[in-house]
Order: C-alpha cells, then structure tokens, then sequence
C-alpha cells in the first residue's frame, strides 16, 4: 500500500491545508448531508513477487475458488463467499508493504462520493467494472488506498465446500496516529468502536473498528515503527477469514496438506477468539479467526455484533 506524502490525485485533508498548492477543507463536526450504508469488506488486493506460490495457498491450503481479475493489472483473484482477495505483481520487489488497497461496500456509489466531496474529500470519477460493480477510491489520511464498491450484480458462486471460509470478517494494517484515522473512519465514515487490547494490561495495540452497518471490521495495528520490515509489515498488513470451529478449519488445512509449524498454529487471541496465521509467499499474514469468542477477552468488551457464516 503506498504511503502518499506528496500531490496525489485523491487526497484527504482534516481542518484546512494546502497540498500542492491546492486548498482542501474538510469538516471536523458534523459531516455534510446524509451518509449511505456501509456495509462491509468487498475485497482487499495485495502484491506479489511469488504468484504460483500464492496460488498454492489459496487453492490448495485455504481450498478458496479461483474467479478472472477484474482489476487493472490483477492477476490472481480469490473468493471468500461474495468477497475476494486479489494479486497483481509488485511493482517494486523490495518495497516491504505489500498491501495495495482495501475496499468496502456500500449500498449507493453516487450518494457516497457526493457525501464525501460535501465533506471536502478529493473525489475521481466513478468506475465501472468486470464483476459489474461500480467504484471510488480515495487515500486515508495515512495514505491507505480506499475503495468503495456498489455490488450491481450477485453473480459470484459460493466457494466449494472445501474451502476453509465464505467469510473475510476483518482487515488489519499499520495505523500511527488512531486520532487522526478516527476522525475519518468514525467521524466521517460511522464506523465505530468493536473491541480494542494490547499485549500489555493497560496498552492499546490493536483497535476494532466495525463498519456502521454490518459486523465486518478495520483492525488498527499500532504502536510499531513507520517503516517496518516485510516480516512485520505481513503481520501487521493483514486479513482474516472466519470461521465456526477452528478445529473442524484445521482439519480442512491438513486435509489439504498443510501442517502446524513455526507461528503457523492454533493459538488463544487476546479477544477470547481461537484463531490461526498463515502467511503467504511474501510473509503477508492470513488470518484464521473463530466468529464468536470462547473466552473473555483482554482489555475491554465487546461492543458490536460479532460475525457468522
């Protein structure tokens, strides 16, 4: 995922700034006109040096179904029920961020792009796509790519009954301010607070927020340096797919050839959630998570409705 510091095309600005010599006002009260749903995760797109290696893991391990790209540039796409995770070639083999955007759905692109510009968010025209739907993309104020996508069509088949998940619940990456994020994500966008914890008693490293009109989530990973490694980074830049019983998961990953090893294997997360790493070629993390926690959780409670199938 690039980190734009620079004139981009699509740029987000808090207060009032001057970027390239262009003034953008943005609102920190109370967003202008009405705000359309959203709904949850549509897909996310990473890059890769090791395509056939990704294709292993998707197809083999996780058992998920194979669909055309329908992005420029694409060239694996995988389905996790209606949702998708897709790879295009890395432009830059030794950059450490493999991300390159994450998108979500919502129920009217055209209400949603006039609420954001209404709200002083640098706007492209709306794209039409393979896979019939229709997007926007923005830049966070981090420089995260951000997509939203209106479905037009339900095409996409459900995967096998191999495959481990029909479910992408979450999306992680690297956050270092969560104030100026909120003020975008739950400000302007609704989402709102899910659970939070750390890996210390009073410490805040991971921050849930949940879209405002379903259960999936935006997952800020923080308190790491600017420019991590490709092994954090992976960790870090992440997905999860749900599942209802991560033993029944396991036995599916082993069905399929796969063996706990290393830092790949079940393990208790700190929200009470069974759950399990994987990682691709590019040591980008797929996340195994159980829906519902069996155990209280660290920290803090939950404060949404947590996923299903």
């Amino acid at each position: 995922m690039k980190r734009l510091r620079s004139v981009v095309a699509l740029m987000v600005c808090f207060g009032a700034c001057s970027v390239g010599g262009e003034f953008y006002a943005y609102s920190q009260t109370s967003p202008s006109s009405q705000r359309p749903r959203i709904l949850g995760i549509d897909h996310v797109s990473f890059y890769t040096t090791q395509p056939e290696g990704v294709k292993s893991l998707y197809n083999g391990t996780l058992g998920l179904t194979s669909a055309p790209p329908v992005e420029p540039g694409g060239i694996a796409r995988f389905m996790v029920g209606r949702q998708w995770v897709g790879y295009s070639a890395a432009p830059d083999p030794n950059a450490t961020d493999r991300m390159d955007h994450v998108a979500f759905t919502t129920n009217n692109i055209i209400v949603l792009r006039e609420y954001l510009i209404a709200n002083g968010v640098k706007v492209p025209a709306i794209e039409n796509h393979a896979d019939h739907t229709m997007s926007v993309t923005v830049i966070d104020p981090e420089g995260h790519r951000i997509e939203f996508v209106e479905r037009r069509k339900a095409e996409v088949p459900a995967p096998p009954d191999s495959g481990v998940s029909r479910h992408m619940i979450h999306v992680g990456f690297l956050v270092q301010n969560r104030e100026v994020e909120d003020h975008f994500y739950r400000d302007l966008l609704g989402f709102h607070l899910y659970w939070h914890g750390g890996m210390k008693p009073g410490e805040t490293d991971w921050v849930a927020m949940q879209v405002p009109d379903g259960t999936d989530w935006l997952e800020y990973m923080l308190n790491h340096p600017e420019h991590p490694d490709l092994r954090l980074m992976g960790v870090l830049n992440h997905i999860s797919l749900g599942v209802a019983d991560m033993k029944k998961a396991q036995a599916i990953l082993e069905a399929h050839g796969w063996k706990p090893h290393g830092s790949e294997k079940t393990q208790m997360g700190k929200d009470g959630k069974w759950q399990l790493n994987l990682f691709d070629p590019d040591l980008t993390r797929i996340e195994l998570m159980e829906f519902k926690p069996v155990e209280k959780p660290c920290c803090a409670d939950f404060t949404g409705p947590h996923p299903s199938e």
